[in-house]
């Protein structure tokens, strides 16, 4: 092989060697852009994803959406501001008790199981009227949300009838229905409309569940809640007449017995 031969293949080798160096070089760069766009897209895919996760978390709920509310639908048989005013009774009747209640009570279910149809009695009478006030701070405490659904299912009853309201509350309450304290059965609509099926009225009442399972009256149940708040009330159940706390003779507890309370109930429309 000639000098200049052997000169040429070296200079073609050198060539061949630098176009594929380059070739490798193309590749190498094009797998980085690759890997660093599949990066940028997992991390901004992460970010929104902690972005969204944030916002999610920030959202108010939907009870709190709802207690903001402008617009308030109130029950039928209510007055005042947002149809938060709720009085049962005969228009003959000269005084009205007021009743504070969470319906997740264990006392305020007590309290109805052996006082509650001695109240209906008495209303039906014309006695005295009653102020249905409704709670639900247990629901912060437990925490849960049976007491403000179970405020709005009340709602709903109330949009029927008193009549059928009282006798809602008194199935909430009485020992086949009403749970423990700490198990929040009542923020299942289908539960609640199974404490329905007991009273007449609201049994196959269509529009009774309809307004259960669209909420209709969370926002009034909010209205209301708030109005327990204010009235300065630190406890269910908690009794007054003409503003003073009806309570058992020497103490600060409430009548939890009949004799208890006609004792004094009878007392308090005497004053």
């Amino acid at each position: 092989m000639s000098a200049r031969n052997s000169h040429a293949n070296k200079v073609a080798a050198r060539e061949r060697l630098r176009e594929e160096r380059e070739r490798q070089a193309k590749k190498d760069r094009a797998r980085r852009q690759l890997v660093v766009g599949v990066s940028a897209v997992a991390v901004l895919a992460a970010a929104g994803g902690i972005g969204f996760a944030v916002v999610q978390s920030n959202k108010p709920s939907h009870w709190e959406s709802v207690a903001d509310a402008k617009t308030v639908k109130a029950p039928k048989n209510t007055t005042g501001t947002n149809g938060t005013t709720v009085v049962i009774g005969k228009d003959s009747a000269k005084k009205t008790l007021e009743l504070y209640e969470d319906s997740r009570c264990p006392v305020c279910a007590t309290f109805e199981q052996s006082v509650g149809s001695t109240v209906e009695k008495d209303v039906a009478a014309g006695k005295y009227k009653i102020k249905y006030v409704g709670a639900t701070f247990i629901d912060n405490g437990v925490p849960g949300e049976g007491s403000k659904n179970a405020l709005s299912a009340l709602g709903a009853a109330l949009d029927v009838s008193p009549e059928a309201f009282l006798k809602y509350k008194s199935a909430l309450y009485s020992t086949k229905f009403h749970p423990e304290e700490k198990d929040d059965k009542f923020a299942k609509d289908s539960y609640l409309l199974e404490v329905a099926d007991s009273v007449p009225a609201l049994k196959g009442n269509a529009e009774f569940r309809k307004n259960v399972e669209d909420g209709t009256f969370d926002a009034w149940a909010m209205k209301m809640s708030k109005a327990f708040d204010a009235s300065g009330v630190q406890g269910t159940p908690t009794l007054k007449m003409d503003g003073k706390t009806v309570t058992v003779q020497g103490t600060d507890n409430p009548p939890m017995t009949v004799a208890e309370f006609d004792t004094a109930i009878d007392a308090a429309l005497k004053a």
